[in-house]
């Protein structure tokens, strides 16, 4: 007895929305990834050349930023939330375990980022790195998605 499970691995839509959903999966899996390896330094020093934060300080002083209305006590413990969601989401991402899902929720985390974003630096900022577009490609692979998926879908043909 399965009970409901779904064991089928080949993704049930065409070819192209297959290769399409398992592009979305990827790159929003990485964006999610290369920004906290940015925070943990992997990417290098602050400073570098293409390094946003460098560091978890530099991190969390951006955090204060975009929530400049939360208390200065709660930034660090935010910004560990939005670093363990994010490593979650792309985890599960990757995985493709209740990928529709997973597919929501980084469409919402994406969402809170980007209004975050806007309410504190403008329009300009969430446009230039896309995340409203990231945001949009998580809520399209949530539509697509097929309910109740709990295994890898790979792409069919």
């Amino acid at each position: 007895m399965n009970d409901g499970v779904v064991t089928e691995t080949r993704c049930s839509r065409t070819p192209a929305s297959c290769w399409a959903g398992l592009f979305v999966r990827i790159a929003l899996a990485a964006a999610f990834l290369f920004a906290v390896a940015d925070r943990f330094g992997f990417w290098g020093a602050p400073g570098t050349r293409g390094v946003a934060w460098g560091n978890i300080e530099n991190y969390d002083e951006y955090v204060g930023v975009l929530i400049w209305y939360a208390p200065a006590t709660f930034i660090p413990v935010l910004g560990w939330i939005a670093t363990i969601a994010e490593i979650s989401i792309a985890v599960g991402l990757i995985v493709g375990w209740q990928l529709r899902w997973f597919a929501l929720a980084a469409g919402l985390l994406l969402s809170t980022f980007a209004c975050a974003m806007f309410a504190a630096l403008g329009p300009k900022s969430p446009l230039d790195y896309s995340v409203f577009s990231a945001a949009g490609a998580a809520f399209l692979l949530f539509a697509i998605s097929d309910s109740g998926a709990t295994s890898s879908r790979e792409p069919a043909g």
